[in-house]
């Protein structure tokens, strides 16, 4: 199964423990991690279920670029991490 992380910076304000989900979707994985930490789940996705701008989401080290694609297949040995973004200058 998938294991979903949430960085440390997002888990100082919600706890949100290292998961494994039964997912096939980066979707999936993201709503069955939100069941422990349901108050992230406004945090990470927008009203339209989409990733917001303030948020990175990692799968295999790899940023997802389209924040719009939560029906990105993941795989059972797969890891999916969700931070903060920075930005600045």
């Amino acid at each position: 199964m998938p294991i979903v992380s949430f960085a440390p910076q997002l888990q100082r304000h919600v706890p949100c423990p290292t998961q494994r989900v039964d997912a096939a979707t980066l979707g999936d994985a993201l709503r069955k991690a939100f069941v422990v930490a349901p108050a992230l789940e406004r945090y990470v996705l927008d009203e339209q279920g989409h990733v917001r701008k303030h948020v990175a989401v990692f799968l295999n080290n790899e940023m997802i670029v389209s924040r719009r694609n939560m029906a990105l297949p993941v795989a059972v040995e797969d890891n999916i991490m969700v931070i903060q973004a920075l930005s600045g200058g």
